[in-house]
């Protein structure tokens, strides 16, 4: 039976971020999914995928490196040769045809990266030559991080390039816009974040210093393809990958107010942990522009994240994942599928494309 709250809830109508018209504010957030080939050419069960799942306001996809030595694992994604380019158009064509908005998450992964998923001759890199605490898993079974090396001075601008030609890439494959990866420990959170940056130079130190490659990368997006179209993720203080900060309130508050100023469509903000939750009706009110939030929500939650204002949408990871039809779901009040967690990384069909909807179920 219809939920009769669902007709008072803000979560289920339109807003617009940008240049993105979203006619409901329940977000697909960018979850991996490693299923692309060798190549990282996305495969076409990927447009099926992203296609099953296009009644949501938007659709952000997994994350999809910007060159050959940022590539996450085995089977993620780029968006760095025009056969890349072939592959996503698949994907967003599917997604138009069934009335959906998706925009590509772009990142480098830095120190996340491991050799033996970089082409020969590439090096894993950083903002410093300071390795992830742990191990990773690669074809060979679990191993530890690399020691990566540190960027140098005149390396960077190639690196700011890279992330502008990927988010040009993106409008040929016919994506509605790009998000910037700048959280969970990858590179541009690499320079931001304090406990993986001790550099010295223009690019480190002060918190103006390590913000400089993720809003310099930003513009490069912006000047692309127009602030308009253009997103940020970030992640305050989230540990994943041995990242923490100082001052999280500082740093991102920096960050969250200089991204304002390029006027761009969005700023995405993954809480993690309750420190990150409050943090985020300060770093809203330093951007002064639409914010998706994103972290363990559900409909409650979310809801009361859009009505009090502090989010103009909400992203959905794990239950969109397993639920084709969330929107749906949370707004007529049903029941969610199970997700199935041996599926998560890698394979094929199984725990991609058989959660069933809720008619067929």
């Amino acid at each position: 039976m219809p939920d009769a709250a669902a007709a008072d809830s803000l979560l289920f109508t339109p807003t617009t971020l940008g240049a993105l018209h979203l006619p409901n504010r329940v977000v697909l957030a960018p979850m991996t999914r490693v299923r692309a080939d060798a190549e990282g050419n996305v495969r076409p069960m990927t447009a099926e995928y992203y296609a099953q799942r296009a009644s949501g306001g938007l659709l952000i996809t997994e994350a999809t490196q910007v060159l050959p030595n940022g590539k996450g694992g085995v089977g993620t994604p780029g968006l760095h040769t025009d056969a890349h380019v072939d592959a996503w158009r698949v994907v967003t064509d599917a997604v138009h045809a069934r009335g959906g908005r998706i925009v590509v998450q772009l990142w480098h992964t830095g120190r996340a990266a491991h050799p033996s998923f970089l082409p020969p001759g590439e090096e894993v890199v950083s903002a410093s030559a300071i390795p992830i605490a742990g191990e990773v898993f690669t074809p060979a079974g679990r191993v530890p991080y690399a020691t990566p090396r540190a960027l140098a001075l005149d390396e960077i601008p190639r690196y700011v390039r890279a992330f502008g030609d990927s988010a040009r890439r993106a409008m040929d494959a016919g994506f509605d816009g790009v998000e910037l990866h700048g959280a969970n420990g990858y590179l541009l959170d690499q320079f931001l974040r304090d406990s993986a940056n001790r550099r010295t130079d223009a690019y480190g130190g002060a918190i103006a210093h390590r913000a400089r490659f993720l809003l310099e990368a930003t513009r490069a997006v912006a000047d692309a393809i127009g602030a308009e179209r253009t997103g940020v993720r970030l992640s305050p203080t989230n540990p994943f990958q041995s990242m923490a900060d100082a001052d999280p309130a500082a740093t991102f508050g920096h960050a969250a107010r200089e991204l304002g100023r390029l006027g761009l469509a969005y700023l995405h903000l993954n809480e993690s942990d309750a420190a990150g939750r409050a943090l985020t009706p300060a770093l809203a009110e330093a951007f002064g522009g639409g914010v998706i939030v994103a972290s363990g929500y559900d409909r409650a939650r979310a809801e009361a994240a859009v009505a009090s204002g502090a989010a103009s949408a909400v992203a959905f990871g794990v239950p969109y994942l397993a639920n084709p039809d969330l929107p749906e779901r949370l707004r007529l009040g049903l029941p969610l599928n199970a997700p199935d967690r041996a599926t998560f990384y890698g394979g094929d069909e199984r725990g991609y494309l058989d959660y069933p909807g809720y008619v067929a179920a």
